[in-house]
């Protein structure tokens, strides 16, 4: 497998995964991943970001590298914009291949090597924002810190003269590549799959750092972009000002309602909540707003969270389970919470037996969410037909209040 050319003596040396792991023990991956590694030959030979020793990552790394003539044992210096181990699993393996390799990363990186590679002071250089490398043959990496997108350590590496800028997990996506790694390749019919993967992963990976985010992209503007090369999914050469206005949208959703939709989640133990679900969703139809409907347990919260993210409409349809909230929609609830999707307008219903309290636990955990909660509606055993027509009334009443946000990004 050869390595591709980003610009003279710039290449993308990484590779496409598949596999049935968990992204952070956590994220399902069916459609894959890019680990994207890069390799900057001057005078002296950089690579920027790793891989991990994951579905053969590793040799593919090393086949591309001699591709174009660099020999691994020759490798001057390993940048790390940041220390998670799927860009930095490798590193171990590097120091046993090149052992004069220094390694480039912040203070706080060079504290984290140290616990996860036990590496050596005379091991690592400290670099901070503003501080420059001069590989020669004009090849002139310029680093800015970015802490907290998504770690306290991260920071972003940016070549003077080709003006690429190798931002890691910043502008990142999940998914594997289809053939090309680079935007103005991707075909129409790809769009909605590019589209979706980057929407799941800043839900999943990066949303509650979007604070961070915005201070980040204030950096970004100021600089002059030839191409964006983040560490997983395409590399932005044609448009990158596309993938910056993307993530500014999803970052500024956590600051106020997002998207004129609605996410529409349930879970029911013997269908009596799910009676409910149908009339809920005729008087949303009514309104004509976009709804991503979700039953749990069966759909991971993976996905969940992604569609939750850009709506500014979110529904709970859940039965009261001992007292308090149905136990699928409980982890549902509180990973929206620690994932900060703030400002949502959201009604909750759901059905009880001798007595309800999904209710009160739900208001305890969203106090801080800055949600707009209709009346929540619960109803004992079966759904009347007036439980109905009033659940039809309130489901027509949310989408009529998210129909009046307007919309704050519109996909290719």
């Amino acid at each position: 497998m050869k390595a591709i050319q980003l610009d003279e003596g710039i290449h993308w040396i990484g590779a496409n995964i598949s596999t049935n792991d968990l992204f952070e023990g956590i994220w399902p991956i069916p459609y894959g991943v890019t680990l994207n590694s890069y390799l900057v030959q001057g005078d002296k030979l950089a690579v920027v970001d790793l891989v991990r020793d994951w579905a053969g990552a590793p040799t593919y790394v090393l086949s591309q590298m001699q591709s174009v003539g660099a020999k691994p044992k020759d490798i001057d210096y390993v940048i790390l914009n940041h220390l998670e181990p799927d860009h930095t699993g490798w590193l171990d393996m590097i120091h046993i291949i090149s052992e004069d390799a220094k390694v480039l990363t912040t203070e706080k990186g060079a504290e984290m090597a140290k616990a996860l590679y036990h590496l050596k002071d005379g091991d690592i250089d400290i670099v901070k924002s503003g501080d420059t490398l001069d590989l020669g043959q004009g090849k002139v990496l310029a680093f800015e810190e970015i802490p907290h997108v998504h770690w306290p350590e991260t920071m972003a590496t940016y070549e003077v003269n080709s003006k690429i800028l190798f931002s890691c997990d910043a502008f990142g996506s999940f998914g594997a590549l289809k053939g090309s790694i680079f935007d103005d390749e991707v075909p129409k019919a790809d769009y909605k799959y590019y589209e979706e993967e980057t929407l799941r992963y800043y839900a999943n990976i990066v949303g509650p750092f979007s604070g961070p985010v915005l201070k980040a992209l204030e950096k970004v503007d100021s600089l002059d972009i030839n191409m964006i090369a983040p560490s997983h999914g395409l590399i932005w050469r044609k448009d990158p000002q596309y993938i910056i206005e993307q993530y500014r949208a999803y970052a500024n959703y956590s600051k106020d309602y997002a998207e004129p939709e609605i996410t529409f989640i349930w879970g029911s133990m013997y269908g009596n909540t799910e009676r409910m679900v149908r009339a809920v969703l005729k008087g949303i139809a009514k309104e004509e707003v976009p709804v991503h409907i979700f039953h749990v347990p069966e759909d991971d919260v993976s996905f969940i969270l992604a569609q939750a993210w850009k709506s500014a409409g979110l529904v709970f349809g859940m039965p009261t389970y001992e007292y308090k909230m149905f136990p699928p929609m409980r982890y549902v609830v509180d990973l929206l919470s620690q994932k900060q999707a703030r400002y949502k307008k959201v009604f909750r219903f759901g059905s009880f037996g001798w007595s309800g309290g999904a209710e009160r636990e739900f208001e305890e955990k969203i106090e801080r969410m800055k949600w707009d909660l209709l009346e929540s509606f619960d109803f004992k055993g079966s759904p009347t037909e007036e439980d109905l027509n009033k659940g039809m009334e309130f489901g027509q009443e949310l989408a009529k209040q998210v129909k009046e946000i307007p919309r704050k990004f519109t996909p290719r």
